[in-house]
C-alpha cells in the first residue's frame, strides 16, 4: 500500500498512451526480440531505479526479449489499467496492489498462473500471500513485495521520557504521549485520517469493514464504532497531535516524524528508506518498530499489503511467454534480495532473507511484525471500499460531522458496492 506518491498526471498520461499497447505491439510481427511492457507502480525516486537496473541483467540474459518499463503512480494505476484492458490496450506485465489482483481477475483480464513459469517456485512464497493473489481457486498474481503496518517511534525521544518499550494498548500509547510532551516539548503522536490506516482500530475490536463470508457489511456496527471512536480519541488530548484533513496530510505527518518533530506514528515499510534520510533517523537504530497497539479485545492488527507482478490475459502467445519468464526471474530469490537490500521493502518468499537482508534493522524490525498482519478477505470489491471512508472519515476527524453520521453515510455508499450484502 502506497500513500502520497504521484507525479504529473500529463507526462504519466502522455506515457501511458505511446507504450500501452499490450499484445499489439509491433515487435510480435517480426523477426526480432518480443518487446514486453510492463507498468510498474513504485516510487520513481526510490525504487524504480533498482527494477530498471533488474531489467537490465535480464535482458542480457534473454537476448530474444526487450523489456519496456513504465513507471505509473500508484494512485492512478488501477483506473489506467481498468480502462486499457477493457480496450486491449493494457501491458503485459503489471505491478498489481494485491487488493486489485482479484478485482482484475474476476473481469477475467488477468492471466492464470498456476502451472506456468511464472509460479515455479510458488512453495517458496510464504502461503498468505499466494492466498491473496487468488480468486476462484486460481492464481492470478506472483508476489513481489509485502507490507503491513507498524507502530514506529523515535527511540531516543521516548528515552528522554521515560518509556523503555512501546505500547501495547492504544490507551498506553495516549499515556505515553502525554510523557513525551511534557519530557521533550514535542507531540508524542499524530494519527492519520485515511482508511487503510484506520483498519488498525476495527482489527483491534475483531472486526472489519464488512464480513465478506457472511455478506454483510460491518461498517457501522457497534463493534467498529467502538474502533473508530478509539481512532477518533487520537486526535485531541496531551501529546496527541490534531488531525490533518488536508490534501497533504501524509506529507506533514511523514516530515514531521522523519525530523524529530513527533515521536510516533503508525506507517509502513515502503516509507524504510525515507525514514533513514531525515535528521532524526540517521543513526538507523534510533527507529523503533513494534505492532501496532491493540484494541480493547487484545487483538492488535494490520491489513496485510504488497504488490503482485500480473500477467495481462489480452497479450498474444509470444508476449505471455516472455512475461511469465520476466515474472519468475523478478520474483526469483535472487531478484527479491536485491530489492530488499536497495529499496528496504520486504521480500515475499523465505529464501530472500539472507543475513545481508536481515541485517537492514528497518526489513528486520517489518519482518517481526508480519505475523500479526491480517489478509484482507476474497472479494473483488474489497480494496474498493476505502473509498467512502476516505470521503467521511476526515471530516469526522475535523468536526464537521459526527461518527455516527459519517459511518452512516460510508454504509450507504458501501452498500452500493457490494450488492446483496445486507447490514
Amino acid at each position: 500500500m502506497r500513500r502520497g506518491i504521484a507525479a504529473s498526471a500529463l507526462v504519466a498520461s502522455l506515457a501511458l498512451t505511446a507504450t500501452a499497447c499490450g499484445g499489439s505491439d509491433s515487435d510480435s510481427k517480426s523477426s526480432g526480440p518480443v518487446t514486453v511492457t510492463w507498468w510498474d507502480t513504485s516510487n520513481a525516486t526510490n525504487e524504480a531505479p533498482t527494477y530498471k537496473a533488474l531489467i537490465k541483467q535480464f535482458e542480457a540474459a534473454n537476448k530474444g526479449i526487450k523489456v519496456k518499463y513504465v513507471n505509473v503512480p500508484f494512485d492512478q494505476a488501477q483506473n489506467k489499467f481498468d480502462t486499457a484492458a477493457g480496450s486491449q490496450g493494457a501491458p503485459d506485465i503489471l505491478r498489481s496492489e494485491v487488493g486489485w489482483t482479484p478485482t482484475f481477475a474476476k473481469k477475467s483480464y488477468l492471466l492464470p498462473l498456476d502451472g506456468t513459469e511464472a509460479l515455479a517456485d510458488q512453495a517458496k512464497f510464504e502461503p498468505n500471500l499466494i492466498k491473496q493473489a487468488q480468486y476462484e481457486g486460481k492464481t492470478y498474481g506472483v508476489p513481489l513485495v509485502t507490507d503491513t503496518l507498524a507502530f514506529v517511534y523515535n527511540k531516543a525521544l521516548f528515552k528522554k521520557a521515560g518509556i523503555t518499550e512501546a505500547p501495547k494498548t492504544w490507551d498506553d500509547l495516549k499515556k505515553d504521549a502525554a510523557k513525551v510532551k511534557s519530557k521533550t516539548g514535542v507531540d508524542g503522536y499524530w494519527g492519520s485520517t485515511q482508511a487503510y490506516y484506520a483498519q488498525c482500530f476495527l482489527y483491534g475490536e475483531g472486526t472489519d469493514t464488512v464480513d465478506a463470508s457472511a455478506k454483510k457489511i460491518t461498517v457501522d456496527s457497534a463493534a467498529a464504532k467502538k474502533g473508530y471512536g478509539t481512532w477518533l480519541s487520537l486526535f485531541s488530548g496531551k501529546g496527541l497531535h490534531k488531525a490533518d484533513a488536508t490534501a497533504d496530510a501524509y506529507a506533514h505527518i511523514q516530515d514531521a516524524f522523519v525530523n524529530g518533530k513527533v515521536a510516533s506514528i503508525v506507517q509502513g515499510p515502503w516509507e524504510i528508506t525515507n525514514f533513514y534520510k531525515g535528521s532524526a533517523f540517521k543513526d538507523k537504530g534510533n527507529l523503533g518498530i513494534a505492532t501496532v497497539p491493540a484494541g480493547s479485545t487484545g487483538k492488535a492488527g494490520a491489513p496485510t499489503g504488497g504488490h503482485n507482478l500480473s500477467v495481462y490475459a489480452g497479450s498474444d502467445k509470444a508476449h505471455q511467454k516472455a512475461a511469465l519468464k520476466f515474472v519468475n526471474f523478478m520474483t526469483s530469490a535472487k531478484s527479491q534480495e536485491t530489492i530488499a537490500l536497495k529499496n528496504s521493502t520486504l521480500p515475499t518468499r523465505t529464501d530472500a532473507y539472507t543475513a545481508q537482508v536481515k541485517a537492514d534493522p528497518g526489513i528486520a524490525g517489518y519482518q517481526g511484525v508480519l505475523s500479526a498482519a491480517q489478509p484482507r478477505p476474497a472479494l473483488p470489491e474489497y480494496s474498493s471500499l476505502w473509498g467512502p471512508l476516505d470521503t467521511e472519515l476526515p471530516k469526522v476527524a475535523g468536526g464537521k460531522e459526527s461518527l455516527d453520521k459519517g459511518l452512516g453515510n460510508a454504509e450507504v455508499a458501501i452498500a452500493k458496492l457490494v450488492p446483496g450484502f445486507g447490514k
